[in-house]
């Protein structure tokens, strides 16, 4: 059973994996900003831009199960 479902096992890992390392960072960047005094629009501007990241990689993935779905992938 673990050999036939062993693309979706791997499929979901990789997901987790950027789930944490999107964490990970966004956790780094709000230590960096926290310890150098940033302003709160900056803080916003680099919050937004890691915001669209992670939407990108959501974008990504809602493609990819439409188009598998549909038979195109």
């Amino acid at each position: 059973m673990l050999a036939e479902n062993i693309e979706l096992i791997e499929t979901i890992g990789l997901n987790l994996f950027f789930l944490a390392i999107f964490f990970f960072i966004g956790m780094s960047i709000h230590d960096v900003m926290n310890k150098n005094d940033v302003p709160r629009n900056g803080k916003l501007i680099v919050y937004f831009v890691l915001f669209l990241g992670c939407a990108g990689f959501i974008a990504k993935g809602v493609i990819q199960v439409i188009w598998e779905s549909n038979g195109l992938g």
